[in-house]
């Protein structure tokens, strides 16, 4: 014990001199951009070209296209390897206010006059690809317009270069690399030459705003060129959002939806796609059509779904499975019922919604998560708490909200906070 004791000192003074080393050292450098720039090149011919062989790429394609890939420092979410990874942004934005800046008035307004003029002109195309399609011109054209401001909106991204940077570093990667192979797929086919792919700086495809992978499974050649043209042809880009929503599901003759009137003694809990009843069952309960306007009759026996999307704080609505394709181009609610207002304007001059979107408070998208969690204890399907209010949260709430002898209102409430722990 005495001779440990007595090596205390000289191990103390070692570890000292191996600190006074170590500082000393040369810190480990972070790579460069530089740096960065050469490891993706090793990584388009190691790791990208033997996949795209296997997938099926000429050689000559991927060479040509790949030797004047560059990586766009520019993009969100990029995480270069050596690095420091991209720090998480925290949720404090307000997620929940009224949903009423969405439906900007005068923004509706320009597109649906806007779509009219296009009508117009693009009359026969559009009938035509309805014949073929069953999807109505003003839907297309709503859509053209939300995605791309019909064909203006600049795409000022080489796509090639947005999915090679994401594929090699973002947060993403597989992802993105499998969009890459399906982007020279493309280039591969002859449908567009890399120059000409252009996109968003989520590497979203021309016009109709297809990533790849969709632009394979749905773009058409409607003009007859022999190309599958999304960047300039109209009557592609819209015959290929046609096949779309075909593919989806798209119903034949029927609408998307329409506005209405639910009285206080039918619960707003009943919605969501797998809440469906005939129109003429929920009619029977005393719901309405806003302005007084009958159900069309051949809806009357089909599946129609309930939906409040602000809960009793906005419009309400009985849709359609159409709505529900429609959200396989956005997966949004309100994105939906934005294509659904703007068609209606285009082809009818409608308005705006008749209700207003009420006041909801504003909260956090924790403050929501933590009410489906509370939710979810108590046994309720919320589906995933994400904290975003889906029909499965809404009516969960206006569940809750009945057993409790509070006036369902079917949305996180800011003052429910309190009350649902």
């Amino acid at each position: 014990m005495a001779l440990f004791d007595g090596m205390q000192p000289y191990r103390t003074l070692l570890a000292a001199v191996a600190a006074v080393l170590l500082s000393l050292a040369p810190a480990r450098a972070e790579p460069t951009k530089a740096d960065v720039e050469s490891q993706f090149q090793t990584w388009v011919n190691r790791t990208l070209w033997p996949e795209a062989k296997k997938a099926g790429i000429s050689q000559a394609t991927f060479t040509a296209t790949m030797k004047t890939a560059k990586l766009n420092w520019t993009l969100p979410d990029l995480a270069p390897p050596g690095f420091p990874p991209p720090k998480q942004r925290p949720q404090s934005q307000a997620e929940f206010s009224s949903p009423g800046p969405y439906f900007r008035e005068a923004r509706m307004q320009a597109l649906a006059a806007s779509g009219r003029a296009l009508a117009e002109q693009y009359a026969s195309t559009l009938k035509k690809i309805e014949a073929k399609y069953g999807v109505p011109g003003p839907i297309l054209l709503a859509l053209w317009g939300r995605e791309t401001g019909y064909g203006k909106a600049k795409l000022p991204y080489e796509a090639i270069d947005v999915l090679a940077t994401s594929a090699f570093m973002s947060t993403r990667q597989d992802l993105f690399t499998r969009e890459l192979i399906d982007a020279l797929r493309i280039i591969d086919g002859k449908d567009v030459t890399p120059d000409v792919m252009t996109s968003s700086s989520a590497g979203a495809l021309g016009q109709p705003q297809f990533m790849p992978s969709s632009f394979l499974q749905y773009a058409v050649d409607f003009d007859g060129d022999g190309h599958r043209n999304i960047w300039t042809s109209v009557p592609d880009s819209l015959a290929s959002m046609a096949n779309f929503l075909v593919q989806k599901g798209w119903q034949r003759g029927r609408d998307w939806g329409f506005e209405v009137t639910i009285p206080s003694s039918v619960s707003c809990a009943q919605e969501g796609p797998d809440l469906a009843k005939p129109m003429s069952a929920w009619a029977a309960t005393g719901i309405a059509r806003v302005g007084g306007k009958a159900f069309p009759k051949q809806d009357l026996s089909a599946s129609t779904m309930m939906l409040v999307p602000a809960g009793t704080h906005g419009p309400e609505f009985l849709v359609t499975p159409n709505f529900y394709v429609l959200k396989e181009y956005n997966n949004s609610d309100l994105y939906a019922l934005f294509i659904g207002n703007l068609a209606d304007r285009i082809a009818y001059g409608a308005q705006g919604f008749s209700a207003p979107w009420g006041d909801v408070g504003h909260m956090l998208r924790s403050d929501v998560q933590a009410m489906q969690q509370a939710l979810m204890k108590k046994n309720y399907d919320v589906g995933k708490p994400d904290g975003l209010a889906g029909f499965k949260t809404r009516r969960s709430l206006g569940d809750w909200q009945a057993k409790n002898g509070l006036k369902p209102t079917c949305f996180p409430d800011e003052d429910l906070k309190a009350k649902l722990r």
